[in-house]
């Protein structure tokens, strides 16, 4: 029912302003409901004693105002009161807190020579092999089944080729299991989800790949880096480490690890599984890059000289094929894996189905291993170049770790420099890096820096280092000519 105004008709505010002003309060209070009908202004006019004009233009501020409606032929209606503005979330305040996670390094400016993503060259990808392979899995008569919902353990033609593949390099006992994840990333996350707790510690290699160390540091985890010298891991490091520190999980390279190149010699490995199953801490193998091997012998993955069958194995596609796809892999104890694929299912159901039977398809039909005979060949001319430009063009006094394989060159500047101080300079001259300390976990890599070299043509290799050895050099002298001229104190 439509509460009566009371109008003070002695009052010298206008009528038609006090008639507006006490039919909005009702609107706001609640008295008049979004979409009641108003009297019309004939039937409210005489009820009030008014001129239908002024009841007409209180009706009209009420309408300017969104409080009311009209429609012509059925009258006015309460559409309702106007909603004050919503304050904007404070994104800042509600993203703030947390561990403190090391911000990402600046994208390469365009046309650079970039040695800054540890990637695969996308020269070598063989095109007319994948479209290949694509045609025969659409063309394949369990495609149905490919585009349907699929299981949160993979793909399960590769599940279990890998596994078989596995079997056969002695990298997977009976008690095993294979989980198939959205590359290596994932499967390292996968991990942190279900053994990490906060305030847990990891021990990690130091300086080592970013990503890494950020989603340990996520979970709260007590990150404490490991030292990594010409032949990986230090592992009297480790164990002094060990013995000081309650270390839940270890995630170690075995082969040309990302950022320094290095690998693990066979008895470091051996040494490495005694010490972290002695402490009771679980060992992760990342060895993604283990089939990048462009000369030298391969020594066994730790996984495969685990004799207790605890250790945790952890493989990708990405760095041999296509990084787009992002298709990797875990191989651990069986009762670890079921955990594993629990925690993936809440994460993201499962792979792409499509992506891993066309990875399939393109290995069984052996243009797998073709391409990797390519890919090889053509990281050996890579490496070449690369050590041969920083033996040439680097400053004396620059130190780097010469490996057999894999995508990165790590190199340490003769002091004073500081790779990122200089980066800008280098970017300027047509080339980018990544400095060492985006890689830092316990210890400052402010002298060093990251050359991925697998993505480039070696021409390019040769015209970025000489360029990098120009900039590093100039700055250099120019840092020692100020030592030189410093004054020196009179002594008293």
């Amino acid at each position: 029912m439509f509460p009566k105004p009371e109008l003070d008709y002695r009052s010298d505010a206008p009528l038609y302003r006090q008639l507006y002003e006490q039919i909005r309060d009702f609107v706001r209070s609640g008295r008049l409901e979004a979409g009641e009908k108003l009297p019309p202004t004939r039937n409210l006019a005489g009820m009030l004693g008014l001129n239908r004009t002024t009841v007409s233009a209180a009706y009209a501020l009420l309408e300017s105002e969104g409080l009311i409606s009209g429609h012509v032929g059925r009258g006015s209606f309460v559409t309702g009161a106007p909603t004050a503005p919503c304050p904007a979330l404070d994104w800042e305040q509600l993203l703030s807190g947390g561990p403190a996670v090391p911000a990402p390094p600046e994208p390469p400016p365009e046309r650079a020579i970039s040695f800054g993503a540890s990637r695969p060259s996308a020269a070598l990808f063989p095109l007319e092999a994948f479209r290949a392979s694509c045609e025969e899995v659409l063309r394949g008569a369990d495609l149905p089944g490919i585009l349907q919902l699929g299981s949160p353990g993979g793909y399960p033609p590769l599940q279990r080729y890998l596994l078989d593949e596995a079997h056969r390099a002695g990298l997977a006992r009976p008690g095993d299991d294979l989980l198939v994840t959205s590359g290596c990333q994932q499967a390292l996350d996968l991990i942190q989800r279900v053994l990490i707790r906060p305030g847990d510690t990891v021990a990690l290699e130091d300086p080592v790949f970013p990503g890494l160390r950020n989603l340990f540091l996520r979970a709260g985890a007590h990150v404490t880096g490991i030292p990594v010298g010409a032949e990986g891991l230090e592992v009297a490091e480790l164990e002094r480490v060990l013995a000081t520190q309650p270390v839940r999980l270890l995630v170690a390279s075995s082969n040309f690890q990302n950022p320094t190149g290095a690998t693990l010699p066979q008895a470091a490995r051996r040494a490495i599984l005694r010490l972290a199953m002695a402490a009771g801490a679980v060992v992760v193998e990342n060895d993604i890059y283990g089939e990048l091997r462009y000369r030298g012998e391969a020594a066994p993955q730790m996984k495969r000289m685990d004799e207790s069958g605890d250790a945790v194995l952890v493989g990708s596609f990405s760095k041999i094929t296509f990084p787009g796809l992002r298709v990797g892999w875990l191989i651990g104890p069986r009762a670890l894996v079921g955990r594993l694929t629990e925690a993936k299912q809440w994460t993201d159901l499962h792979s792409d189905q499509l992506a891993q039977a066309v990875l399939l398809r393109f290995a069984e039909s052996g243009r797998l291993e073709e391409h990797r005979r390519r890919v090889r060949a053509a990281g050996l001319e890579r490496l070449e170049a690369v050590l041969e430009a920083c033996r040439i063009h680097l400053p004396a006094g620059a130190a780097y770790i010469r490996p057999e394989g894999g995508m990165n060159l790590w190199v340490r500047l003769p002091e004073p420099l500081d790779a990122a101080e200089l980066l800008p300079r280098a970017q300027r001259e047509g080339v980018s890096y990544v400095p060492g300390r985006h890689f830092e976990v316990s210890r400052r890599h402010r002298g060093s820096l990251r050359l991925c070299f697998a993505s480039l043509e070696p021409e390019e290799i040769r015209a970025g280092v000489a360029a990098l050895g120009r900039v590093f050099s100039e700055e250099l002298e120019r840092a020692r000519g100020l030592e030189r001229r410093a004054p020196v104190p009179a002594m008293v």
